[in-house]
C-alpha cells in the first residue's frame, strides 16, 4: 500500500510538472515584430507604435461597450484590424486610436483632443451622462501595443505585492455620502463629494529589449504599461502634466464642462526579459495564482486516491461476485441429481442469493424515451471530442492569451466539423434501442441541443442590442453561424447517421425476457432520485477550484492562461464521472433494479446541476452586477454552460456505464 501511494504521488507530481509550463508557454509559430528608431532601421524594422483601442467593460455590469461610445478622443483614419470568429463572439471591438509615436522618441505631455460638453448644445447632456454611467460602474480601458496589453501596475495592500492589471478605468466617483470607488483611492485628492474624476491623462511605459547584445538589429517590445492619471488643464495650448487639481466632472450639469486628453511616453531598454515570455509579468501577478497551485495539487491528489480506492473496492467486489456465481453454475451442473424438482430448489436457492445476475434478462432492455437518450448521448460525444480537442491545443500553446479569440474559434469549428460522430453515435444507439424512426431521429440530433442553445443565444444579443452593447454579434455574424450550422454541422450529422443506421445493432451478451421482471421495493439510497443526487457530488468536487478561476476569466475579466492544470483536471473529471457511475450502477443492479440506461446518464449528468447552483452562489458572493439586463445575460449564458456541462458529464457517465454492463454480463455464465 505504501508503495502504491509513493507511485501515486510520483504520478502526478510528473503530469503536473509536464502539463504546467505548456500553461506559459507562448503560442508557437507567432513571429515577433522588430522596432527601429527613425532613419536608423533596416528594411524589416518599425518605427511608428500604433496603438488599439478594444472594448470598455465593467465587474459591475455584463454589457461592455464600443471605445466610441464613451465620447473619447478618435483616430481620424479609424483602422479595425480583422477580428476572428471567436472575437466577435466574445465582443471585441479593437480599433486604432490617436495615441501615436515613434519608437523611442520619448513624449512630454503631448495633447490628443479636447471633448467640451456645453449645456446649450443639444445632445452633450447625454454623451456626459454616459461618461458619468462608465465612471459609476467602473468601466475600464483596454489598450494594445504589438498585441500585448498595455497594463496599470500598481501595489497590493495586502502583502506587498504588484498587481498588474490589463485594464484601467476611465476615472472613478466619490459618492454624496463620501464613500470612493477603487480608483478614487489612490490618490487623497480625489475627496469632493458627488464628484467625478475622469483619467484624462496617461504616462506610457514601454520596455523593449534590444537586439545588438544578441547579435540582430532592432529591438523587440516586451512590455507595455501606464499610469492614469486625473488632472484639469486650464488650457489646451500649453498643458502642464506634472501634476495640478484634477479634472473634475460635477454630479450636477449645471455649467459647461472641457476635458482636455494629454499622454505622455517614455522608453526603457530591459535585456533580461526575452520576448517569448513578455506575457509573464502580466499572469504572474494575476491575483491567487500562487494560492491555487497547491489547492489545485492537494485537489487532484485527494480526488485520484478517492478514485482509486472506489476502483480497487469495485473491482475486488465484482471479482467475487463472478467468481461465487460460476461456481455456483458448475456446482448445479456436476452435483446435482437428475430430479427435476430438487434442481429447480437448489437453483432457485442460488438465484436468490445473487443480486445483479437475477436482472440478466431485463438489463438490456430497450429504455423509455430511447430517441431523446441517444439524441442526447450523440450530442454529448460531440461536445466531448471537441473539448478534449480544444483543451488539448491549448495546453500546446496555440490557444494562449496571445491569440486573441483563438479558444473561441477553436471551439466553434470543431464543434462543426464533428456532426458526423455525433450523428453516428446517435443512429448506432437508437438502433440499438429498437427505434424505427431514423428520420425523426437524424434530425433530433442535428437540431435540438444546437437550436435551443442558439435561441438562448440569441435572445440574450437581442438584449445586447436593444442596450447598445459592443457584445451584440452583427447580424451577418449570425448568418454565418448558421450558415456553418445549417451548411455543415447538419449535412455531417446526415453522413454519421448514414453509417450508424448502415451498421448492425450492437449485441448485447444475454438475451431480453418478454415480460419484464418486477422491481422489489427499494431503500431510500437505491432509489432513482437521492442516487442521481449523490453521484454528481464528486466529480463536481473535482472541478470547483478550476470553476472559479474559469468563472473569474469570464465575468471578472481576468485572463486564465494555466489550460495545463485544467487538462488534467478534465481527465481527472472523466475518471470521476465513469467511476462514481459504475458504483451506483452496481449498487441498483445490486438491489435488481435494471432501468440503468437514463439512471447512467443523469447520475454523472447531475454535476451540471451542481455546476448552476456554484454558478448563482458565485453571482451573489463574488459579484457586483447590478441591473436587470445584466443579471438577465449572466444567467442566461449560465444556462447554456450548464446545459452543455450536462450532456458532457452525461454522456461520460453513459458511456462508462454501458462498458461495464456488458463487461460484467459477458463473463457470468447464464443458463
Amino acid at each position: 500500500m505504501k508503495n502504491r501511494i509513493q507511485f501515486g504521488f510520483v504520478l502526478v507530481y510528473s503530469l503536473v510538472s509536464y502539463f504546467y509550463p505548456c500553461s506559459a508557454f507562448y503560442l508557437p509559430g507567432l513571429a515577433p515584430v522588430s522596432f527601429c528608431e527613425d532613419g536608423k532601421g533596416a528594411e524589416d524594422c518599425q518605427t511608428e507604435i500604433q496603438l488599439y483601442v478594444n472594448r470598455l467593460d465593467s465587474v459591475e455590469s455584463v454589457l461592455p461597450y464600443e471605445y466610441d461610445m464613451f465620447d473619447f478622443c478618435k483616430d481620424a483614419k479609424e483602422i479595425r484590424p480583422s477580428e476572428n470568429l471567436g472575437q466577435v463572439l466574445f465582443g471585441e471591438r479593437i480599433e486604432s486610436s490617436p495615441y501615436k509615436f515613434k519608437f523611442k522618441d520619448d513624449i512630454k505631455c503631448k495633447t490628443v483632443c479636447k471633448k467640451t460638453y456645453s449645456k446649450k448644445t443639444q445632445g452633450d447632456a447625454a454623451k456626459l451622462d454616459f461618461l458619468k454611467m462608465g465612471m459609476q460602474l467602473n468601466y475600464q480601458h483596454h489598450w494594445i501595443i504589438d498585441n500585448m496589453p498595455v497594463t496599470w501596475c500598481y501595489d497590493v495592500e495586502d502583502g506587498g505585492q504588484k498587481y498588474c492589471n490589463p485594464g484601467f478605468p476611465i476615472g472613478c466617483l466619490v459618492t454624496i455620502d463620501g464613500r470612493a470607488k477603487d480608483a478614487c483611492v489612490i490618490n487623497a485628492e480625489f475627496n469632493k463629494k458627488y464628484t467625478f474624476y475622469v483619467f484624462n491623462h496617461v504616462d506610457i511605459k514601454i520596455t523593449y529589449h534590444s537586439g545588438a547584445s544578441e547579435g540582430w538589429k532592432g529591438a523587440r517590445l516586451v512590455g507595455a504599461t501606464l499610469e492614469p492619471k486625473s488632472i484639469k488643464h486650464a488650457d489646451e495650448n500649453s498643458v502642464n502634466c506634472d501634476g495640478g487639481n484634477p479634472m473634475e466632472i460635477p454630479g450636477d450639469f449645471d455649467k459647461d464642462v472641457s476635458v482636455v486628453y494629454t499622454y505622455s511616453v517614455t522608453f526603457e531598454e530591459n535585456n533580461q526579459i526575452k520576448w517569448a515570455s513578455r506575457w509573464d509579468y502580466i499572469l504572474v501577478s494575476m491575483p491567487h495564482t500562487n494560492i491555487q497551485w497547491f489547492s489545485i495539487m492537494n485537489s487532484l491528489v485527494i480526488v485520484l486516491f478517492l478514485s482509486g480506492m472506489v476502483a480497487m473496492i469495485m473491482l475486488r467486489t465484482l471479482h467475487k461476485d463472478i467468481a461465487r456465481y460460476n461456481q455456483v453454475d458448475q456446482a448445479d451442473i456436476i452435483k446435482l441429481p437428475p430430479t427435476k424438482e430438487k434442481s429447480s430448489v437448489i437453483y432457485e436457492d442460488a438465484q436468490e442469493e445473487s443480486g445483479w445476475k437475477q436482472v440478466h434478462g431485463d438489463v438490456f432492455r430497450p429504455p423509455r424515451k430511447g430517441m431523446l437518450l441517444s439524441v442526447f448521448l450523440g450530442q454529448g460525444t460531440q461536445i466531448f471530442i471537441m473539448t478534449f480537442i480544444t483543451l488539448f491545443l491549448a495546453c500546446l500553446g496555440f490557444l494562449s492569451p496571445a491569440n486573441r479569440g483563438a479558444l473561441m474559434t477553436c471551439a466553434v469549428v470543431l464543434w462543426v466539423l464533428l456532426g458526423t460522430p455525433a450523428g453516428y453515435v446517435s443512429a448506432r444507439l437508437y438502433k440499438t434501442f429498437g427505434g424505427e424512426k431514423w428520420k425523426t431521429n437524424v434530425l433530433l440530433t442535428a437540431l435540438l441541443c444546437p437550436g435551443i442553445v442558439f435561441a438562448d443565444f440569441f435572445l440574450m444579443n437581442l438584449i445586447l442590442w436593444v442596450e447598445g452593447s459592443s457584445a451584440a454579434i452583427p447580424f451577418g455574424t449570425l448568418v454565418a453561424i448558421l450558415a456553418l450550422w445549417f451548411g455543415i454541422s447538419v449535412p455531417l450529422t446526415f453522413i454519421g447517421a448514414y453509417f450508424g443506421f448502415k451498421k448492425h445493432a450492437i449485441e448485447q451478451p444475454v438475451r431480453t425476457n418478454q415480460i419484464p421482471r418486477q422491481i422489489p421495493e427499494q431503500s431510500f439510497f437505491t432509489k432513482p432520485i437521492p442516487g442521481i443526487i449523490m453521484g454528481g457530488i464528486l466529480p463536481f468536487g473535482c472541478i470547483f477550484i478550476q470553476l472559479f478561476f474559469i468563472l473569474n476569466s469570464i465575468w471578472s475579466h481576468q485572463m486564465y492562461y494555466m489550460f495545463g492544470f485544467l487538462f488534467l483536471v478534465f481527465i481527472i473529471l472523466l475518471i470521476t464521472c465513469s467511476e462514481a457511475t459504475i458504483l451506483l450502477c452496481y449498487f441498483h443492479l445490486c438491489a435488481e433494479d435494471y432501468h440503468w440506461w437514463w439512471r447512467s446518464f443523469l447520475t454523472s449528468g447531475f454535476t451540471a446541476v451542481y455546476l448552476f447552483i456554484y454558478a448563482v452562489h458565485y453571482f451573489f458572493s463574488k459579484l457586483q452586477i447590478i441591473g436587470a439586463a445584466s443579471t438577465i445575460l449572466y444567467f442566461g449564458y449560465t444556462m447554456i454552460m450548464v446545459l452543455i456541462f450536462f450532456l458532457f458529464t452525461g454522456t461520460i457517465g453513459f458511456f462508462a456505464c454501458f462498458w461495464f454492463v456488458n463487461k460484467i454480463y459477458s463473463v457470468v455464465k447464464v443458463d
